[in-house]
Parts: structure tokens; C-alpha cells; sequence
């Protein structure tokens, strides 16, 4: 087995609880430094999913040995083992429910987008009619509306004060709505040189949040953002004459500043953290 660079973000408390173990987990899609924490715009999951904690346990008992994960996974997808199968079988599955008269749609969230059979399976998946869109913040090596090829596809890119640096891949699955945020790019040195992990959102409310606001706001931002075109160039994006700007990360830091008041993060706070911060119910 050939060496892995740990690209998985990952911490995991085991508390004893009534006699059993209870499993803490946090998953992110970014780096734990204080330095990168002030400037980078990531996402992070504190659960205590217990199917979820178990599956991370399986994870880290692998990484303690140096081997490549082979057991089957249900909420996290993996990588060297399998991570970029099951994003191809994600998309083709977007495909098929367009093509048998269903609606297909893909949204995400990256830093690149590199990947020969990823672009190759997004551009058939664009032929069938499926709705993709896409925030790549650095390399995109598919290029979105060209005529018969990738017409249903759209790519910008967000520059601002932050870099964008959260993961997140959303599929419609014919109404299932499965979401999973990752510390991996669609790239080859993430799927195949790599320990890395993409893991599933499964609460309803955090998965429409990040569906709706997050990546919604992120591709409607027409203040600091720029349009991929067929050629390969890019185009400022804004405001056309009347419409609203949008600057997503001014609109995600007014919403820190009011601790998400009004959404489905507001109220989530544990009352143990809130009284560790020295506030009031």
C-alpha cells in the first residue's frame, strides 16, 4: 500500500454516558488552525448521530493502521476507497431520473473541479437535461454552456474578503435532497492519494439552510463574483439595471453577527455552551 496524505477533517469525543459510550463528533470541510480559521469560509457539523459516530469511529480505527478503508460506509463516502464511484453514481443517478421524465439537479460548492470521468459524467448529465450549477472558487477544466455539450451547466467563481473554501455537493435525487459536505475537491489526489471524506447532512432543516441559503446566496452573489464562459474566460458579474446586489459574504457575516436569528441554525446552540460563554436562556 502506498502512503496517504490525511486530508479528512475529523475530531471525535467518546463520553461514557449511563454505562454506554456515547459518541461526539465534529466533521468539517476545513483546516483545524486558528490562522486559516480567520480567513477561510468553511462549514463544520457537531453531532451526536450515533450511526454517524460509529461510522467515523471505523474510519479512524483504519487510519491508526496505515490501510486503506474496505468496509461499506452509509453516511460517509471515502476516499482512497471509493469516494469518487460514488460521486459518479450520485450524478448518473441525476441522469437516469431526468431521462425517465423526473427532475435532475446538481448543485455544489468547490475549489476545483478537475477530474476527467466527474467533467465527463456532469457533461452527460447536462445532455440529459439535468440542472447543474456550480461555485468553483480556483481550477474548473469543464467549461459550462457549450452548445450540445454543456448548455444546462453554469460555473462562477466568489472572490472576497474570505477565501471560499467550504465543500458541498447537493443532488435532488429525485426528492430524497442528499447533501454532503467534504474536505475534498473533484480532483485525482483527492480521490486516489488521499484520506478524505465526504459526509452526509441529514438533518432536514441543516440540509434546506445549506441548500437554501448558502448555496443559493453563494450563486446569486452579483457583487464579488465571475461568471466561466464557454471559452474558457471570465466575466465580472453585476447587478443589471434594478436588481438587488448580492454580496454572499457580507449577507454570511450580518448572519454570524446575529448568531442566525430567524433560521434553522437559530436556537441550536447547546444551553451547555451558552452558560460556558456566560449567557442567558
Amino acid at each position: 500500500m502506498g502512503l496517504y496524505k490525511v486530508h479528512s477533517k475529523l475530531t471525535q469525543v467518546v463520553r461514557s454516558e449511563n454505562g454506554s459510550g456515547v459518541y461526539y463528533t465534529h466533521l468539517g470541510t476545513g483546516n483545524y488552525h486558528p490562522d486559516t480559521a480567520l480567513q477561510y469560509t468553511d462549514l463544520g457539523l457537531l453531532t451526536a448521530d450515533p450511526d454517524l459516530g460509529n461510522e467515523v469511529a471505523a474510519y479512524f480505527a483504519w487510519l491508526t493502521k496505515g490501510e486503506k478503508p474496505n468496509m461499506a460506509f452509509k453516511d460517509i463516502l471515502v476516499a482512497p476507497q471509493d469516494l469518487d464511484h460514488q460521486f459518479l453514481k450520485l450524478i448518473r443517478e441525476e441522469t437516469r431520473i431526468q431521462r425517465s421524465g423526473g427532475q435532475g439537479e446538481i448543485l455544489a460548492k468547490m475549489n476545483s473541479l478537475v477530474d476527467d470521468r466527474i467533467i465527463e459524467s456532469l457533461y452527460e448529465a447536462s445532455q440529459a437535461g439535468v440542472q447543474i450549477r456550480l461555485v468553483v472558487r480556483g481550477i474548473c477544466c469543464l467549461r459550462p454552456g457549450m452548445k450540445g455539450l454543456s448548455e444546462n451547466i453554469e460555473v462562477k467563481s466568489v472572490v472576497d474578503r474570505f477565501l471560499e473554501h467550504s465543500r458541498i455537493y447537493y443532488f435532488r435525487a429525485g426528492g430524497q435532497h442528499k447533501l454532503y459536505l467534504s474536505s475534498a475537491d473533484l480532483m485525482p489526489r483527492n480521490f486516489n492519494s488521499r484520506y478524505e471524506i465526504a459526509f452526509a447532512v441529514k438533518d432536514p432543516d441543516l440540509k434546506s439552510f445549506i441548500r437554501d441559503v448558502i448555496l443559493a446566496t453563494s450563486l446569486a452573489d452579483n457583487v464579488k463574483s465571475w461568471r466561466l464562459s464557454a471559452d474558457g474566460t471570465y466575466i465580472r458579474i453585476t447587478p443589471a439595471p434594478g436588481e438587488k446586489p448580492v454580496r454572499s459574504q457580507k449577507f454570511f457575516e450580518e448572519l454570524a453577527s446575529k448568531r442566525y436569528e430567524g433560521t434553522a441554525l437559530g436556537g441550536r446552540r447547546p444551553k451547555v455552551l451558552a452558560a460556558a460563554v456566560g449567557e442567558e436562556d
